[in-house]
C-alpha cells in the first residue's frame, strides 16, 4: 500500500463498526480525501482530538481501494478550540466546512486554492477576528467563485447597467428593473453593498457594521443551493 504525507483539514466523521471513523478531509495536496482511522473512537486512541472537525493537521495516509488510511496525525493549528465553545462560531464553521465538502464531489482532485482559503477563514473564526455570519458568508461566496460560481453584484446580468434593483440566482446575480426576470426579488442598494464587501472580503467595512441585512444570508443561501443543487443546512443554524 502506497503512503503520502499531506497537511489538511477535517471537515466531517462519521462512525465506522464499533471503534473506527471515516474522516473527511480537504488536504492541501490531494483536494477532498476521505479516510478511515482505526480504533480512533477508544479512550486510549494515539490520534485523540486530533481527527477532529475543525483540526488541522499533518497526516500520514495510506492509499486504499475505497477509503485511504490514516497512519500517522499530528496537530499542526487546532482550530476546534477556539470555535466549539461560541454556538455563532461552530455553527459558521460547520456551514463553511459543509460547503467544502459538496463543491468537491470528487476526491483526489487538486484544489489548493479551496484549501488556502479555508484555513484562512477557520484562522479568522477561531480567533475571533470578525462577526462569525460575516466570515461563513464570505467564505461561501468566495470558495464558489473558486468553483466557477461567481455572483455577479455590480451591474445586470442581462444589459450590464448598473441600475441594479432585482436579484436572481437563476439568472446569476443582479438585475435591472427594465430586464428583471418574474422570479428576481427587489434588493436595496445597502444589500448589494453588503454582499459586494463580502464577496471582495472587505473587512474593513464589514467590521463597522453593527449587524448584517438578514437578506445577504438569504441571498447566499440561495445561491448556493442553486448552485450546489442542495441546501447548506448548517447555514439555518445561523439564523
Amino acid at each position: 500500500m502506497a503512503l503520502y504525507r499531506d497537511e489538511a483539514v477535517v471537515l466531517r466523521t462519521a462512525k465506522l463498526g464499533e471503534a473506527d471513523r471515516i474522516i473527511t478531509l480537504l488536504t492541501r495536496d490531494h483536494g477532498k480525501v476521505r479516510a478511515v482511522a482505526k480504533g480512533v473512537r477508544r479512550t486510549k486512541s494515539r490520534f485523540g482530538a486530533r481527527l477532529e472537525p475543525f483540526m488541522r493537521i499533518d497526516l500520514l495516509l495510506g492509499e486504499g481501494r475505497t477509503f485511504d488510511s490514516v497512519r500517522q496525525a499530528e496537530s499542526v493549528s487546532a482550530y476546534a478550540g477556539g470555535i466549539t465553545g461560541d454556538y455563532a462560531t461552530y455553527t459558521a464553521a460547520s456551514a463553511m466546512c459543509e460547503t467544502a465538502t459538496d463543491l468537491l464531489p470528487a476526491e483526489h482532485e487538486p484544489a489548493a486554492a479551496q484549501y488556502r482559503l479555508l484555513i484562512a477563514a477557520l484562522g479568522a473564526l477561531s480567533r475571533h477576528l470578525h462577526d462569525p455570519q460575516a466570515i461563513a458568508l464570505s467564505y461561501i461566496l468566495r470558495a464558489m467563485s473558486l468553483a466557477g460560481w461567481t455572483i455577479r453584484l455590480d451591474s445586470c446580468v442581462v444589459c450590464g447597467s448598473q441600475d441594479v434593483e432585482f436579484f436572481s440566482a437563476s439568472a446569476g446575480g443582479a438585475m435591472c428593473p427594465n430586464d428583471h426576470t418574474p422570479d428576481a426579488v427587489r434588493v436595496p442598494a445597502h444589500v448589494f453593498d453588503q454582499l459586494r464587501a463580502l464577496e471582495q472580503g472587505d473587512w474593513p467595512q464589514l467590521d463597522m457594521l453593527q449587524t448584517l441585512d438578514p437578506r445577504c444570508e438569504n441571498i447566499v443561501r440561495e445561491w448556493a443551493q442553486y448552485y450546489l443543487e442542495r441546501p447548506i443546512r448548517s447555514l439555518r443554524l445561523l439564523d
